[in-house]
Order: structure tokens, then sequence, then C-alpha cells
């Protein structure tokens, strides 16, 4: 079993933007994280579930997801039928904002065996400390490379 904790973070929304996430397989921890100068929190926590499933594929393994993030775990679990069934389109008929995301996810999410956790945010729990950290950490890796 491969645990994996993200959390996305982002210093305006929009605004400069951080991911990260920890693994945690076979006893062994692997640390991912990395930012973006224009972006928004959503596509933050998005692109760290994305980046560590992309991780989680060579592990060969079932996968549990925890996320702070009731929009990627909502989404996942519950919203993405009905956008798929709607041709990408939202209840209000407008096109799913941050679809490019939600379609990478969807492949990984059907090509492994993932289970989804939601975790409440900045509540102490060890794995989810450790993606904001991780996530903040990518946030600072941006704005070092605009000094």
């Amino acid at each position: 079993m491969i645990k994996i904790y993200t959390d996305g973070a982002c210093k305006g929304n929009p605004g400069i933007g951080g991911w990260g996430a920890l693994l945690v397989h076979n006893e062994q921890s692997i640390e991912i994280f990395d930012g973006e100068l224009e972006t928004t929190n959503n596509r933050m926590e998005l692109k760290a579930v994305i980046k560590a499933l992309n991780h989680a594929t060579s592990m060969n393994d079932d996968v549990q997801i925890y996320t702070d993030s009731s929009y990627v775990q909502k989404g996942i679990k519950e919203w993405i039928h009905n956008w798929k069934k709607n041709g990408w389109r939202s209840s209000n008929k407008k096109p799913v904002k941050n679809q490019d995301l939600w379609q990478k996810l969807d492949t990984l999410n059907s090509s492994l065996n993932v289970e989804w956790f939601w975790v409440k945010g900045h509540a102490g729990h060890p794995g989810n400390e450790r993606a904001d950290f991780l996530a903040n950490e990518g946030v600072k890796k941006i704005q070092q490379g605009m000094l």
C-alpha cells in the first residue's frame, strides 16, 4: 500500500502557488514539490495529486490518497461522473474549471486502485502537515527564482 498525502498552496488566488506530496511506501518516504508563478489554489491541489500518482504508477501497488481539499476529493469521487457525461460541463452548463487537470487525474485514477480520504487541514495530522510544508516550499522555490 502506498499512502499519499497532498496539499496545494497559493499566495494570492490567483498568485504564486506550490504543491507538495508525501508518499509513504514500505516504510520509505518520498517527498516531492514544485510551484508555479501564476496559478490558483485549486490547480495546485490537483497538481499535487497528479504528480504523486504519476510517481506511484512505477511502484505497482494500491494507493490511498489523503487530501484536505474537498474540491479534489468530491470532484474525483462524485462530480466527475456527471462532468464526463455532460461533455465536461458543470451543472450550470459552463465548462468545468481546470478540465485539463481533471482529465489527467481521471486517467491516473482509472489506471490505479485508489482510495480517497479527506482530512481536515491544519489539524495536526502529520502527513497532511508535511504535505502543507512541502507545498509552501514550492511557493518559496518560485519566489526565490524571482529574486
